[in-house]
């Protein structure tokens, strides 16, 4: 961190920290939390693989399997928010968005990007959730048919560094992302 003073240097940086996340594994941004609301109300969280980050775009992208639970949760609610803690730069980044699911021709080319051994994720028998009667009583076999993407269109991005003084910013989509410091 450069400036502490600088917004723009501090929202610059979370853009190359969750670019980072996804050009590599061993990121705390590429595993970020994502938190949906499930039909009933019910807040739901769970850990996703960050698979794209477009700052000119103001989107990220997880993926998922059509048949999980977080399906349901969009199609009730498409309002997320992903969490990502790095503790090497003790920053907390949230990431306020609407999303929206794209599955079928529309992800054919992602899904060409999957690496083989990621595919298993999508195409799970039982569907994910689903009781079994045995810890191993499921198959894996790879279904581009159940693959979705998420696309995250970012809406706030919320910032707080945990440094020798703290630090908070809020950015907002709306005024084009100029920030304002915020009380952390």
């Amino acid at each position: 961190m450069t400036d502490p003073n600088d917004l723009r240097l501090f929202l610059d940086e979370a853009w190359q920290r969750l670019c980072c996340g996804v050009a590599d594994a061993q990121s705390p941004a590429r595993y970020p939390s994502l938190a949906t609301v499930s039909p009933t109300g019910a807040p739901q969280v769970r850990t996703v693989a960050l698979r794209a980050a477009n700052r000119l775009a103001g989107t990220v992208e997880v993926q998922t399997d059509t048949q999980s639970s977080k399906m349901a949760a969009l199609h009730a609610n498409p309002l997320v928010e992903l969490h990502v803690w790095e503790p090497e730069t003790r920053v907390q980044t949230r990431l306020s968005a609407r999303a929206e699911i794209l599955t079928g021709e529309t992800t054919r080319a992602r899904w060409e990007a999957v690496p083989a051994p990621s595919r298993l994720s999508y195409g799970t028998r039982p569907a994910p959730g689903t009781p079994i009667g045995h810890v191993y009583d499921y198959e894996k076999p790879p279904d581009p048919s159940r693959f979705a993407v998420i696309v995250c269109h970012l809406t706030a991005i919320d910032l707080v560094h945990l440094g020798d003084r703290h630090r908070r910013a809020r950015y907002l989509s709306e005024d084009g992302w100029a920030g304002t410091w915020l009380a952390p």
